[in-house]
């Protein structure tokens, strides 16, 4: 049981499952900004154009009441959370990317032999498995990376 308990607060404690925890605690508290703004905002400014709550439209189908006006409320809650949490990620990820150092060059640690095609390290004058002499224009040829 105690093995047990130590793997569930390893798995818990990740910064995978933490990080996800965070993201669904801050994206419920965004969404409710998000509904606030299309209930209490949008929708009465939709609303000017048919002259009602435009939340409240429906109409009857024997004696059933479809309220589409609540449907697309909630589809222009949708569109507006994701295109907002899309600008907010690649903010995120644009803040992120300038902290970056470019990465460095790769510096070459083996080269290949003309006469076999194998792959020998860079500071050989004779190739290990055929056994050619590899002249200096061979070598100098070989250390440069092709881009």
């Amino acid at each position: 049981m105690k093995k047990f308990l130590q793997e569930f607060k390893t798995f818990a404690l990740r910064g995978n499952v933490m990080d996800l925890a965070v993201g669904v605690m801050i994206g419920a508290a965004f969404q409710d900004i998000v509904k606030s703004l299309t209930e209490d905002v949008l929708s009465p400014l939709v609303g000017l154009f048919v002259k009602t709550d435009f939340s409240m439209l429906a109409f009857t189908v024997n004696g059933v009441e479809v309220r589409y006006g609540a449907f697309i409320t909630a589809v222009v809650n949708f569109v507006l959370l994701a295109f907002l949490i899309f600008l907010l990620i690649k903010g995120i990820n644009k803040l992120a990317s300038l902290h970056k150092k470019p990465a460095a060059p790769v510096v070459p640690t083996v080269k290949v032999c003309p006469y076999c095609l194998s792959e020998i390290p860079i500071a050989a004058t004779r190739c290990g498995h055929c056994t050619s002499m590899l002249s200096e224009t061979e070598s100098a040829a070989d250390e440069t990376p092709d881009l």
